[in-house]
């Protein structure tokens, strides 16, 4: 990145800041896209060596579980139904199968851009179920709610939802539940916060203790966001902030957040790698269970284990870098994932195979 008068400033800042706090500090951004914009701007060449940067749970992607991904796949293999999903999801390794497997043995699996898009494919094929494979946090899922209440108002029955939906704050929770967990402050999501605001986070500093900073995507947003964070730490302080003032208030959008809570229902849910999670899912409404393909189509698989070597779920948890796993770079590449955190090019492993020998220290 280019480093700006301001930028030089913060950083100028941030040393003085470590060196006052004299002990290694432990981040940990909860963004997938922050984990890109981190590598892609040099950030870690740029920082001390106390600083060290942790990438967490803010892959939508990589937390979806392989028992959803082998419901999908069988849900594809039904002779009634039209997948359709994100196109981030078509390489997310199953048991057996990932989605663009099954799509490569016949079945009818959609790449959209907009959950919207399910409603033209319901009317070309009214005799289609029409399923969208809903992953996403906070930031998808005012876009799913609008698509179902649209296809209710129009009238479009054959329109069916598969919900992996999940909620950032509850998984933020469980990390900081964890006895091994050691994370000294939170580089907050900007694209979640938008809809949710600042409040959600405030269990962060209240309960746990620690600051955390809702931060932009920018280098410049990043560094500022970091330079936050070690002002509470040096002062041994615990606030939830916001740096992205540009785009995030602290009740967020509230239309959004309304459209959420008319379709769904908060639930317990698992998280890849990471287990079972109590209020972190969004499952629809008892109102809705007409249009929930779970409940409407049955299909039967088998019970499904991760990868043994694979350590996506101590990546994700903050206790291991994508390269102190076995299969790193060797038998998992993002042509040829193990884990999920391979697949998006949000996911931690992805991010580090492909930026992360550019900023190595030496």
């Amino acid at each position: 990145m280019t480093v700006t008068e301001e930028t030089r400033l913060f950083l100028d800042a941030i040393k003085r800041l470590t060196e006052k706090i004299g002990r290694p500090v432990k981040l940990m951004e909860v963004c997938g896209t922050h984990t890109v914009s981190i590598f892609r701007n040099g950030i870690r060449a740029l920082l001390p060596q106390e600083i060290v940067l942790l990438s967490g749970p803010g892959c939508p992607v990589c937390v979806t579980p392989i028992e959803d991904v082998d419901r999908a796949v069988a849900l594809s293999l039904n002779g009634e139904v039209i997948l359709t999903t994100f196109g981030d999801m078509m390489r997310v390794p199953g048991s057996k199968w990932s989605l663009y497997h099954a799509r490569s043995e016949g079945a009818d699996i959609r790449v959209i851009y907009s959950p919207m898009d399910c409603l033209d494919i319901c009317r070309e094929n009214p005799d289609k179920k029409v399923v969208f494979f809903g992953t996403g946090f906070e930031t998808t899922s005012p876009s799913v709610a609008a698509t179902l209440l649209e296809a209710e108002h129009k009238g479009v029955e054959n329109f069916y939802l598969y919900s992996c939906h999940k909620l950032v704050p509850p998984a933020i929770r469980a990390l900081l539940l964890d006895p091994e967990t050691d994370i000294d402050g939170f580089i907050l999501p900007g694209h979640v916060s938008t809809i949710i605001g600042s409040k959600p986070y405030e269990f962060i500093s209240e309960e746990f203790h620690r600051p955390a900073v809702i931060t932009g995507f920018d280098g410049r947003d990043i560094i500022q966001g970091i330079l936050m964070l070690l002002l509470q730490i040096q002062r041994h302080e615990a606030a939830v902030e916001v740096q992205y003032t540009k785009a995030v208030r602290p009740e967020g959008n509230t239309k959004a957040v309304k459209l959420m809570e008319e379709v769904f229902q908060v639930v317990d849910t698992y998280w890849r790698g990471i287990g079972l999670i109590p209020n972190s899912g969004l499952e629809l409404r008892n109102e809705f269970s007409h249009r929930n393909i779970k409940k409407t189509v049955k299909v039967d698989i088998e019970p499904a284990e991760e990868p043994r070597a694979c350590r996506c779920g101590e990546v994700l948890k903050g206790k291991k870098m994508p390269p102190e796993c076995p299969l790193f770079a060797k038998t998992c590449t993002p042509e040829s994932p193990v884990g999920a955190c391979m697949v998006s090019t949000e996911g931690s492993c992805a991010a580090y195979y492909r930026y992360g020998s550019s900023f190595r220290r030496e």
